[in-house]
Parts: structure tokens; C-alpha cells; sequence
């Protein structure tokens, strides 16, 4: 801008100004709903394997004192559970999956192109082994927990508290990973476990008794 002397200013139009405005202290919105299918198949995953496993072991300790018995039936369930936990994720995944397909195939008739949609489906095998190793980490743990004691009351015990444990940490990781609350989530995988583990044990006991 020149002055009424014909010398130019170093002043500035306030219209040419431009000014950024940052959100200071304001956290980047992060949709964690995108996290949701990996998580809840992580989570529920590990968590079916400690409790599952967890709670067969202390039915087959509360009527057998060997470890043999319980060590092994903890193993088979561990096999079977992972098993279990692969199928039916591949098979929720893939019909899924199909479902996708179908809808992408009726956008392109009318016109919707496809490119780059496929890219973003859900993969079944992976699925598949995401389930299976995740329930295995965390039926591996009260097997380890138990197959090193001799003593049966002690090794129920030491079963009972190692799950306990874990079940913690998995909720808490959950809560972490999730942005929940992480009491709450703690609590619910801790109290799940424990009505597992007492009713099988409990249950199998009074079978027992009872010469069912």
C-alpha cells in the first residue's frame, strides 16, 4: 500500500491476513470404532481361553487329585477351544464377507464403481488366526500355572489366582486399547471368570457326589 507521499507502507490489509487457529490441549478425534472387530476378537479370544480352559482344569481337579488328568484335560480343551474359535470366526467372517461382495456387485450394476472397496473387506483366514492364537495365549496360562505342583489343593489355588490375575490385565488392556472405562471392564472379565470357574467346579463336584 503506497502512502499519501508516495512511499510504500509496510502495513498489511487485515483481508489478506490469513491467521491459523489451532485447538490447543484438544485431543485429535480418533474413531475408535475402527478398532472394534480386531479388539473384540483379541479380547474375547484370549479371555475364552483362560476361562474356558481355566474352569475345565478346576472341574477335572475337583474329582481328580492327579495333575496328569488335569494337566491333560486343560490341554485338550486348549486344542479344541482354538479350533473352535478359528471355524466359527472364519465362518462369521466369510459370510460377511459375501454379504459385502453381493452389495458390491449390485452397486456396480448400478453404477457405482468398486475400485478400492475391496481393499477394506474383512479377510477370513486372518480372522480366523487371530481367534485361534489369541484364545491359545490365554489358555496357555493356567496350564503353566498348574503344571509344575504336585499339590492339588495348592495347584487349584494357584489356578484360581493366576486366572484372576490375567483376567485383570486382560480387561485392563481392553479399557486401554478400547478408551473405556477401565474398572468397569476389569471387573466384568473379573466376576465372568469367577461364575465360570465356580460352577464348573461346583457342579462337577456334586455330579461326583451325587455318582452321576
Amino acid at each position: 500500500m503506497a502512502s499519501l507521499d508516495g512511499h510504500k507502507t509496510n502495513e498489511t490489509s487485515l483481508n489478506d491476513v490469513e491467521i491459523p487457529v489451532h485447538a490447543i490441549g484438544v485431543e485429535r478425534n480418533i474413531d475408535y470404532s475402527q478398532r472394534a472387530n480386531w479388539l473384540r476378537a483379541a479380547v474375547l479370544g484370549a479371555n475364552d481361553g483362560l476361562v474356558s480352559v481355566a474352569s475345565l482344569m478346576m472341574g477335572v481337579g475337583a474329582v481328580k487329585e492327579n495333575i496328569t488328568a488335569m494337566v491333560l484335560a486343560g490341554f485338550a480343551g486348549l486344542i479344541a477351544g482354538a479350533c473352535s474359535m478359528a471355524i466359527g470366526e472364519f465362518v462369521s467372517v466369510y459370510t460377511q464377507y459375501d454379504i459385502e461382495i453381493a452389495q458390491m456387485k449390485r452397486e456396480s450394476i448400478g453404477g457405482v464403481s468398486e475400485e478400492g472397496k475391496r481393499e477394506k473387506l474383512p479377510n477370513p483366514f486372518q480372522a480366523a488366526l487371530a481367534s485361534a492364537l489369541a484364545f491359545s495365549v490365554g489358555a496357555v496360562v493356567p496350564l503353566l500355572a498348574a503344571a509344575f505342583i504336585r499339590s492339588h489343593k495348592i495347584r487349584l489355588a494357584v489356578v484360581v489366582i493366576v486366572a484372576s490375575l490375567t483376567l485383570v490385565v486382560f480387561g485392563g488392556i481392553g479399557a486401554v486399547l478400547g478408551k473405556t472405562p477401565l474398572t468397569k471392564s476389569c471387573l466384568r472379565m473379573l466376576i465372568g471368570g469367577w461364575l465360570a470357574m465356580t460352577l464348573t467346579f461346583g457342579l462337577t463336584k456334586l455330579f461326583a457326589f451325587a455318582g452321576i
